[in-house]
């Protein structure tokens, strides 16, 4: 299987972003930060650990819970957002360690 973790960040972040235009979710933010949280572990689920998904799939997990943070306990975004740049690049070097994996080979067409 190909690299799902941008597919499936869009398909999770589009199908919310329509179930709210039509009204049906409640005016409420604890749904948007976990659509961002299942988005993250699905990542996760669908990739493995590798390269890639030891990035986008925590990160989703954070941003879902800076938004719940924000939402329900009043955290400023002057705290979130560089705690989140902190996290992403951690994140990177994290991914940069021989003992990730790189993604998974992708099969040769016409077989």
């Amino acid at each position: 299987m190909k690299d799902a973790s941008l597919p499936v960040t869009l398909i999770a972040v589009g199908l919310g972003w329509l179930l709210w235009e039509f009204r049906l979710f409640p005016d409420v933010d604890w749904i948007i930060s976990l659509g961002f949280i299942a988005a993250g572990v699905g990542v996760m689920a669908i990739d493995g650990i590798n390269k890639n998904s030891v990035v986008v799939g925590p990160f989703l997990i954070a941003i879902g819970a800076a938004w719940l943070l924000h939402d329900r306990y009043g955290t400023h975004w002057r705290y979130i957002v560089p705690f989140m740049l902190v996290l992403l690049g951690a994140l990177m070097l994290i991914a940069r360690s021989p003992r990730v994996r790189e993604r998974r080979p992708r099969p040769a067409s016409g077989q």
